[in-house]
This record gives structure tokens, C-alpha cells and sequence, in this order.
């Protein structure tokens, strides 16, 4: 029986690639990220914080095929993440799992596994590849208090309004992403050099 195409790819050139979306937000708000499938779990959760523009300063944990990864010293009843690499994953036939970043606002976040990236030998992994608008603030309350905050915003007559803004450090642009910038930021977190423009 012939092999189809894309594990074959996956098995080429090592590469993988994930498309993570932020659950319960409409538009969605989403990231595609091509990483070694030799990372592991704690380095997708450190990719995903870098390309969201969380600010890792909240528990998080994985549920992938049934059970619960994060980081043993911070979360109980987890699994290592850092023993789980994305090619095990794969091979035990997981292609979609949840991240869970702030058990208070629970930012659930739907990961996908998709068919491998192209070979790019100029570029450095793991790279940002695509996304679409701004991640919600830290500590909005959620995706509930991230709707309450953005009809806030857009009503100048609100009476909270201008205390929003004074949180926020200024205005807020919910449509705003930059892929190069989000792996400008990626690239800082991996310790590796940004590709020739």
C-alpha cells in the first residue's frame, strides 16, 4: 500500500505544522506555527505564548489524547510536557488537542496539527507563519470580559471607557497582527537569528 503524501512529507523534512486558534472568539484569533516535531510540549507552549503575545505569567496545561501534560513543579496531576515530543503525538494519532493558558480567565485554545510545511532551508524554526488579529489583554476576564471590554471600546460615550483605555496603556486594536513581528518575538524566546528580509 502506497504511503500518502503527508506523512511522507512529515518524515522529509521533520517539520510540522500547527494552527492554534483561541476558543469562544469570534472573529477568531489564530496562529500558524511550523516547528520541529522533535519540540515538545513545554516548547509549543512557549511558542504559543511568544506568537499570541500572552505574557506567561499563568499556569497552563495540554489535553492531548486523553491526558494532561504541563509542567509537574507548578500543576498537579500532569504529566511531563517536556517528555512529550510533537512527533509522539503524531504517531500515537493525535492531531488536535487543547491548551489551556490562566486557570482564572482560561484562554482554551483548539491546536492543530496540520500537514507539513514546506522545506525552507533559509528559514529558522520555530517560525510564525500566519495568524490573524490581536490577541485579547492578559487578565480581561476571559473570552466574556473580552467582549465586555471590546463594546467598551467601542462606545466613546461609555463611562468606563477611558479607564479601559488607561488599563489598556492606550488604544487597543482588536484587528491588529503582524506575522513578523509574532516571530520577531518567537525568534527571541528560541534564541535564534531572524531570516534574511
Amino acid at each position: 500500500m502506497a504511503k500518502t503524501a503527508v506523512p511522507k512529507k512529515r518524515a522529509a523534512t521533520g517539520l510540522l505544522s500547527l494552527k492554534v486558534t483561541l476558543r469562544d472568539i469570534r472573529p477568531p484569533v489564530w496562529r500558524r506555527i511550523a516547528m520541529h516535531g522533535t519540540m515538545t510540549l513545554e516548547d509549543l507552549h512557549l511558542a504559543i505564548q511568544a506568537v499570541m503575545g500572552w505574557g506567561n505569567c499563568h499556569l497552563h496545561d495540554f489535553d492531548a489524547g486523553g491526558e494532561q501534560y504541563g509542567d509537574p513543579a507548578t500543576t498537579d496531576d500532569v504529566a511531563n510536557e517536556r517528555r512529550m515530543t510533537l512527533n509522539r503525538l503524531v504517531k500515537s494519532g493525535v492531531n488536535r488537542f487543547r491548551y489551556t493558558y490562566d486557570f482564572g480567565d482560561d484562554w482554551e485554545h483548539d491546536v492543530l496539527i496540520e500537514k507539513a510545511p514546506p522545506a525552507n532551508d533559509a528559514q529558522a524554526f520555530p517560525a510564525c507563519v500566519a495568524g490573524k488579529r490581536n490577541c485579547p489583554p492578559e487578565d480581561c476576564g476571559g473570552a466574556g470580559g473580552y467582549a465586555q471590554l471590546l463594546g467598551i471600546l467601542a462606545d466613546p460615550a461609555h463611562p468606563n471607557r477611558a479607564e479601559q483605555l488607561e488599563w489598556l496603556g492606550g488604544a487597543f486594536d482588536p484587528e491588529a497582527f503582524s506575522v513578523a513581528d509574532a516571530d520577531a518575538a518567537l525568534a527571541a524566546v528560541f534564541g535564534r537569528k531572524q531570516p534574511p528580509a
